[in-house]
């Protein structure tokens, strides 16, 4: 993670939906509509095939900053990393456990910056977020039993 010092902090999460692993993974793949998941968020801007552009309430404050997706292999995974603005890092990952049934795991290393996000981040807040947008996330996913769109393509760092 880009800057990463002793005051990271990491989330991890995971949550099984009922739908195919292809499914859960080109629903995600979705940036732009991350969210009606994900409260926080106000709007994710896809750039292009590797780079975004977010903006979020963190703390009562509106953030912004640049992502670029690192890595991106078609129902298996996708990571990113900050270029600017807030510090973040992670990976979702997709596991098939049967036809219809898939496993999804986020692991976030993000770097709380100002007093009131270090209490938040204490008192579990970026982990009970995270556990919301991904329920969310499930409940978007199974009650439509398709993705809105997908993006097929593989990203590897060079």
């Amino acid at each position: 993670m880009r800057g990463r010092t002793s005051g990271a902090s990491t989330v991890e999460e995971s949550i099984d939906l009922n739908v195919p692993v292809s499914t859960a993974y080109n629903q995600w793949t979705q940036f732009e509509q991350f969210p009606r998941f994900m409260t926080s968020v106000e709007q994710v801007k896809q750039v292009d095939d590797t780079h975004l552009h977010w903006r979020a309430v963190v703390a009562g404050k509106v953030k912004e900053w640049d992502a670029e997706i690192t890595e991106q292999i078609p129902d298996e995974r996708i990571a990113w990393r900050s270029t600017d603005g807030v510090t973040n890092a992670g990976v979702v990952t997709f596991h098939k456990i049967a036809d219809n049934r898939t496993r999804v795991m986020l692991q976030m290393d993000y770097q709380p910056e100002t007093a009131a996000e270090k209490v938040g981040d204490a008192l579990g807040g970026v982990k009970l977020t995270t556990k919301g947008n991904l329920k969310r996330f499930k409940q978007l996913v199974e009650e439509r039993g398709q993705e809105t769109g997908a993006w097929r393509g593989t990203v590897t760092q060079h």
